[in-house]
């Protein structure tokens, strides 16, 4: 009788916990897809959805192995406990199990195997050299990575000069990527003096920007299929790359095709204001399509390299 009433209480304790697992997200105010995402961020490529695909349901298989070896952990632990009418002898000892130890070996070669399977289908995926519509991209960018700041120019686009359009960024101004949404894309970058790392977090995924990328036998080109909606997402470098490191960051801000192509017509063109050409904040502010053409980045800022400012700062 007293081991029944022990194994009812066992059962609801189960069920609460059970109950107070399942309850958590939503008394968290968590939707079911922040839930399954397990703190990746939302992407804005289908690149990025493919890595938080592999990302969600490997976690999930995780936690569905994780289940059944608690489980099994704790069913050993409280159905063969010792009990007061034990006598103390020892349970009838078993040398080996064949069948459970061909279980034990299979199930996780299975697993490995699966999920070697999806990985390897996701990285091709990512690292593939054309479109998945196929033919070359629509739009190709060049990426310069140096301390500490970036340059990114559009190889295929000549602006005055016939130099290709580009913008530089300085300690003053955080450079804007300006790419177009609903458009293939393809990225080609290097530095010219250290390991640098370009990084997008919405993009999930990095990419290190290597010096020599040819000596040092670097894939340094990589296409993303397109971008899905406009915004403005923060770029970092996310290599140690010496004293400035965390302030080397930049903006990829994402328009709607047509605004993209009005964007690089202006770029071409002369400012009447000016004289001079259209720069990247002057050609979106000329834009005026809202938060999105701001003339300077809104997700992130120029921090001072000025070391005498910084030191006064410290000292202040």
């Amino acid at each position: 009788m007293a081991r029944t009433e022990g194994r009812s209480r066992i059962g609801r304790a189960a069920k609460v916990a059970v109950v107070g697992l399942l309850a958590t997200p939503a008394l968290a105010g968590c939707s079911v897809q922040e839930v399954i995402r397990f703190g990746w961020p939302e992407g804005v490529t289908p690149e990025a959805e493919s890595m938080r695909n592999l990302w969600t349901w490997s976690a999930i298989a995780a936690l569905v192995v994780g289940v059944i070896t608690w489980g099994a952990m704790f069913w050993a632990m409280i159905l063969h406990r010792k009990r007061k009418d034990d006598d103390g002898s020892l349970p009838r000892q078993t040398q080996y199990n064949l069948p459970v130890e061909l279980v034990f070996t299979a199930i996780p070669t299975v697993i490995v195997a699966v999920l070697f399977g999806f990985t390897v289908n996701v990285q091709n995926y990512i690292d593939k050299e054309n479109p998945t519509a196929g033919g070359p991209a629509d739009l190709r960018v060049d990426i310069v990575g140096f301390q500490w700041n970036w340059e990114f120019s559009y190889p295929d686009e000549a602006g005055q000069g016939g130099r290709p359009v580009s913008t530089l960024g300085t300690s003053d101004t955080i450079p804007i990527m300006v790419l177009p949404t609903d458009r293939s894309i393809q990225f080609t970058q290097r530095s010219p003096d250290v390991i640098h790392s370009f990084y997008v977090p919405e993009f999930l995924f990095k990419r290190d920007v290597f010096p020599f990328p040819e000596r040092n036998e670097q894939d340094n080109t990589y296409i993303i299929d397109r971008i899905d909606r406009e915004g403005a997402f923060v770029g970092r470098c996310a290599e140690l790359c010496g004293t400035y490191h965390s302030q080397m960051n930049f903006e990829v801000r994402a328009l709607e095709p047509a605004l993209f192509d009005r964007y690089i017509q202006l770029r071409k063109e002369t400012n009447p204001q000016t004289g001079q050409a259209y720069s990247t904040g002057e050609a979106l502010q000329a834009l005026n399509c809202g938060e999105w053409c701001a003339p300077e980045a809104i997700s992130t800022q120029p921090f001072s390299t000025d070391r005498g400012q910084l030191a006064a700062q410290v000292t202040g």
